[in-house]
């Protein structure tokens, strides 16, 4: 008998503009796309359906050479580890001249006019320049996030996409790549797209915080009315997971089953873990919703616009556990991506 696999989508319908200039934090829980989604902003990964825009231009139906150009030069990705996204047998220097080399920026026989473009981006994150010539094992975590980071800047590239990068450093160097991040933002104008499970660091990080959920942005709302006021309930539930020094965690409980990433459920994916879920929700999927205060969500209880989000946890305790109202998608699924 012949077994057939799951399949999983990664992104379903993920819907994302980023301005220029402007910073977007996406936050959600781990598998919930975040990843996925950062690489297909990158053109590492290619969707199965749907666009990926970049500066006007479709990137999957324009010609190889012209797609790397325009996104190997324009955009710059920091990935979540530096220990393994730098080559160990290769110096700095070197590891910095790669997107020069590739993308043949300045002239192959002028070494010092290379040399001196490396040693840019080098200043520009604070690294020595005695440090030219030292592998990655001999930097400490957060010099080798900086290296990382000069790296994604070497081209001079309009947005630079910031898988999770300080998830692996600890606590006092994460701060220094955080407001490092921060800085280089303001100095040079990027559009910045900083991904975290962190929901504080994002809304610290960002002008816009995208929540996903299951493959799906289910909410986006202006980073500094997400706090208090956010439309979609795990947006607000996301806040006192996350234990901060200045605000008391008074987590809200999300009561229900996790769902299956190979067979989600019907209708909203959050109704198996939603106070308010009803036969509506498990029958139709919510629409995306715009409102006056810059809230978009896919929501059919959403949270009113006048209430504070720390109301929840009083009306989530009162309410009943949600149940199933509807069958999950039995389909079989596979791993793939979509815009």
């Amino acid at each position: 008998m012949r077994r057939s696999r799951d399949r999983v989508y990664a992104l379903t319908g993920a819907d994302l503009t980023v301005a220029p200039g402007e910073t977007v934090g996406v936050v959600g829980e781990s598998g919930c796309g975040k990843s996925t989604l950062a690489k297909v902003l990158v053109g590492v990964q290619r969707p199965t359906s749907g666009t990926v825009s970049f500066g006007g231009r479709d990137l999957w139906t324009t010609d190889p050479a012209e797609r790397r150009a325009a996104v190997g030069a324009g955009a710059g990705m920091v990935f979540q580890a530096p220990s393994t996204a730098l080559n160990r047998r290769l110096p700095v220097r070197r590891i910095l001249r790669d997107p020069l080399d590739v993308h043949r920026r300045g002239a192959p026989a002028e070494r010092e006019e290379r040399e001196e473009r490396v040693r840019e981006p080098m200043a520009l994150v604070g690294l020595p320049p005695v440090l030219a010539d030292a592998l990655p094992g001999q930097l400490s975590g957060g010099q080798r996030q900086r290296v990382a980071v000069a790296r994604a800047l070497a081209l001079e590239p309009a947005l630079v996409v910031a898988d999770e990068p300080t998830s692996a450093l600890d606590v006092s160097v994460r701060a220094q790549i955080l407001d490092l991040l921060l800085d280089l933002r303001e100095r040079l104008g990027l559009a910045l797209v900083f991904v975290s499970r962190d929901i504080r660091t994002v809304r610290r990080m960002g002008d816009r915080v995208v929540t996903m959920y299951l493959g799906r942005v289910v909410g986006e709302a202006p980073a500094d009315r997400v706090t208090d006021h956010a439309r979609h309930p795990y947006t607000g539930a996301l806040f006192p997971a996350t234990p901060g020094l200045l605000d008391p965690v008074d987590p809200i409980p999300l009561a229900g089953p996790v769902p299956s990433a190979t067979r989600p459920p019907s209708g909203c994916p959050f109704r198996t873990r939603c106070w308010k879920a009803d036969a509506t929700c498990a029958a139709v999927l919510p629409p995306p919703v715009t409102d006056e205060g810059g809230h978009r969500f896919r929501r059919h209880h959403p949270v009113p616009a006048d209430r504070p989000t720390h109301g929840l946890v009083a009306r989530a305790a009162g309410a009943p556990a949600p149940t199933a109202t509807a069958p999950a998608d039995d389909r079989p699924r596979k791993r793939e991506q979509s815009p």
